[in-house]
């Protein structure tokens, strides 16, 4: 009978989730795309809805390099770490400085401040599902 992968440990699992952050940070869609797996599952939740879903780092990508022309610079901070067996949720406080005017009123040069959540959990070594909550 073959092994069962082991778990990965909370340092491995932090340091997948730094460098997904540093690369988002950095508008590094590659070095976004280095630690996730192949079957990636990402979801964002805004005020309670599942407004995006994407699977596959294909889909990722494409809504990863789209995104990229709406805003000038943005950054995700850390704020708090919680690590378990499976997962790992941090919480953020989110800046960006629109690149464009939104329908929603946003208009370029304004900057955006949020605080959320997004929780990853872990796949054969990799970040197999990212859900971004705020």
């Amino acid at each position: 009978m073959p092994d069962k992968p082991k778990p990965m440990d909370a340092a491995q699992q932090k340091q997948l989730v730094e460098s997904y952050i540093d690369a988002y940070n950095r508008l590094d869609v590659a070095g976004m795309l280095q630690p996730l797996h192949q079957e990636v599952v990402f979801r964002n939740i805004s005020n309670g809805e599942v407004d995006l879903t994407l699977t596959g780092k294909g889909s990722f990508r494409q809504q990863a390099e789209q995104t990229l022309q709406y805003f000038s610079q943005r950054e995700q901070r850390v704020t708090d770490w919680h690590i378990s067996v499976d997962k790992v949720e941090v919480q953020l406080d989110y800046s960006a400085v629109a690149a464009l005017d939104f329908p929603n009123g946003l208009k370029a040069g304004d900057l955006l401040q949020l605080q959320g959540k997004s929780v990853f959990e872990f796949k054969d070594g990799l970040i197999a599902s990212i859900t971004d909550i705020s």
